[in-house]
């Protein structure tokens, strides 16, 4: 007496049996193999290789082109530049003070004796005014003075001329006296 199977195995020979008849080999008949054309292939690939020259070359180009326009940008910056300090120069020294005062002096301005203040907030003036001129106007500072720290104590010392006695000062004596009738030519 047989067993019977149990359903699972039954499904599982089935689906064996359906995979060993697909798997069975049979023959195809042979194809003839087309050789594509050479000609469109050699054509786009040099088209490609074309493309990528030319656009490497423009490439080039332009960055040479933004390189010399970077240079003259920064030759132009740099000239600009020193002309911004020559001006700012030239403003420091129209605004000197000293300058100023000369310039006032050689017009004939004069310091006021009494000056008077505007005070902006409160639109009142501060101290009097009046008409008197005071001294005329100098700019120059007044030369500095030193401390008395600095300045050293004078000390005089009192020699008395002793007579020359040797012969070698006579003679130097002498020939000075000589040499300057030579020289005045007597």
């Amino acid at each position: 007496m047989s067993t019977p199977l149990p359903q699972g195995r039954v499904r599982v020979q089935r689906i064996a049996e359906a995979a060993v008849e697909r798997a069975r080999l049979t023959v195809v008949p042979r194809t003839r193999r087309v050789r594509a054309a050479r000609v469109p292939f050699v054509t786009l690939v040099s088209l490609i290789l074309l493309g990528g020259v030319v656009g490497l070359l423009m490439f080039n180009t332009s960055m040479q082109q933004n390189a010399f326009k970077a240079a003259a940008l920064e030759t132009e910056a740099a000239d600009l530049q020193s002309t911004q300090q020559a001006l700012e120069q030239e403003i420091d020294k129209l605004r000197d003070p000293q300058r100023i005062g000369e310039w006032a002096r050689t017009h004939g301005y004069q310091l006021p004796s009494c000056p008077s203040f505007l005070i902006l907030p409160s639109g009142k003036l501060s101290g009097e005014p009046c008409m008197e001129t005071g001294d005329l106007f100098n700019p120059m500072t007044p030369p500095a003075r030193k401390p008395d720290v600095l300045v050293p104590e004078k000390h005089i010392v009192h020699a008395k001329a002793t007579p020359a006695t040797s012969g070698k000062k006579k003679q130097g004596q002498n020939g000075d006296t000589q040499r300057q009738r030579a020289a005045a030519g007597e």
